[in-house]
């Protein structure tokens, strides 16, 4: 019984000084692992490397400039965002609004005064129309782009305004009439469009008839923007090359996008905003993609609002970044110390730009959580282990 009372009472002091000093050992491990936490806590340094090395040959590092939001990088963001009109968007609005000249599939309507028997070359009126894109009566122009017309033949229509061929059918007729009176009119626009694709309500393709097809009025005739359309952001695509036009940048600086001629084949597309996204990660409430507005604008203060805000209690709010480029060769990364509340003015003011990461990092305490919660599994089951083996 001794022997007995001596293990029962010998064991748990054994047993108890061995784990007291287990545990601040981990302890100690445990506070010496805060730097070490997982997450993305930028360093200190004005730069960080970024290493491609392989394992037979090392690379080069590449040095991303870290950048301190203040009033200075606004200032110079700003002016870089003034000075970024294009050439392409110079050269689109210089374009000349030419007459409109006769192609293969126009429709023509030809009048000849004081002969009604000209109006059968002119075919059949139809009594009701099947379809809103069915031609109007009258003599179509072939592929050839030639056209048929009683007494004067055959007549090359394609390439010509309707007044030159007006002169040629009266000089044909005149072979046979005496000062005939004729008039030519196009029925039906069918030669020349223009495609309109993307956030439009109408897509699909726009027919240019005798008034020039500008920028708004092929938007117009698409039925408008619907309500997901990126307005700063439609792509013309003429002849194999893209043409980026920023709609609400134009209204900024008081240029008219109307002065924007579209020519036969060209393709206007509007982007939509789910494609220009930014992505809130780190210590925010909800985690997103912030979207910008309609006119395409998305400042940080945007994207965090959408992102329900920084969260109170884990967030180091003197840690948020912005990372810009993360997919090109120049990555650079913007900081912010968001723990002022002059930082909000300074979040309202820094716009950001499609495919931008903002990251908040976690506090101190956050990091020596989730390193705990990576230690104290193995722990559980290190001390289960040692007192079912004594």
């Amino acid at each position: 019984m001794a022997k007995l009372r001596e293990f029962r009472v010998g064991c748990p002091l054994e047993v108890s000084t061995r784990w007291l000093t287990f545990l601040c050992c981990t302890l100690c491990l445990a506070l010496s692992a805060c730097g070490a936490a997982p997450g993305m806590r930028m360093r200190s340094p004005a730069t960080l490397p970024i290493s491609d090395a392989t394992p037979t040959q090392p690379a080069p590092q590449l040095q991303v400039p870290i950048t301190d939001v203040n009033f200075d990088l606004l200032s110079k963001l700003r002016e870089v965002a003034a000075n970024a009109r294009t050439d392409a968007t110079e050269s689109l609005m210089k374009v000349t609004r030419d007459a409109y000249t006769l192609g293969p599939g126009d429709v023509l309507q030809i009048t000849v005064w004081d002969h009604p028997e000209f109006a059968a070359a002119l075919g059949a009126q139809p009594t009701t129309v099947a379809h809103a894109s069915d031609p109007a009566s009258g003599i179509v122009v072939d592929q050839a782009g030639n056209i048929q017309f009683p007494y004067v033949g055959t007549v090359h229509a394609a390439g010509l305004r309707p007044e030159e061929v007006q002169a040629l059918v009266m000089k044909g007729l005149s072979r046979y009439f005496k000062d005939p009176q004729v008039t030519v009119r196009i029925g039906s626009f069918r030669a020349k469009q223009v495609f309109v694709d993307g956030e439009v309500r109408a897509p699909g393709a726009v027919p240019i008839t005798d008034i020039p097809m500008t920028l708004y009025e092929a938007i117009g005739a698409s039925g408008g923007f619907t309500p997901a359309a990126d307005q700063s952001r439609i792509v013309l695509v003429r002849n194999g090359t893209s043409y980026p036009i920023d709609l609400t940048g134009m209204l900024e600086r008081d240029e008219n996008p109307s002065q924007i001629v579209l020519k036969n084949g060209d393709l206007l597309r509007v982007v939509a905003r789910d494609d220009n996204g930014v992505f809130v990660m780190g210590e925010v409430t909800k985690p997103a993609t912030a979207l910008p507005l309609k006119n395409g604008r998305l400042t940080l203060s945007e994207a965090l609002s959408q992102a329900g805000s920084i969260s109170s209690t884990t967030a180091d709010a003197a840690q948020l970044y912005v990372i810009r480029g993360s997919l090109g060769v120049t990555p650079r990364v913007f900081h912010l110390d968001a723990a002022s509340p002059v930082a909000m003015v300074l979040a309202n003011e820094f716009q950001l730009q499609p495919k931008d990461i903002v990251y908040v990092d976690g506090n101190g305490l956050v990091r020596l959580g989730r390193v705990l919660s990576l230690l104290l599994p193995a722990i559980n089951a290190g001390l289960t282990a040692a007192i079912v083996t004594k």
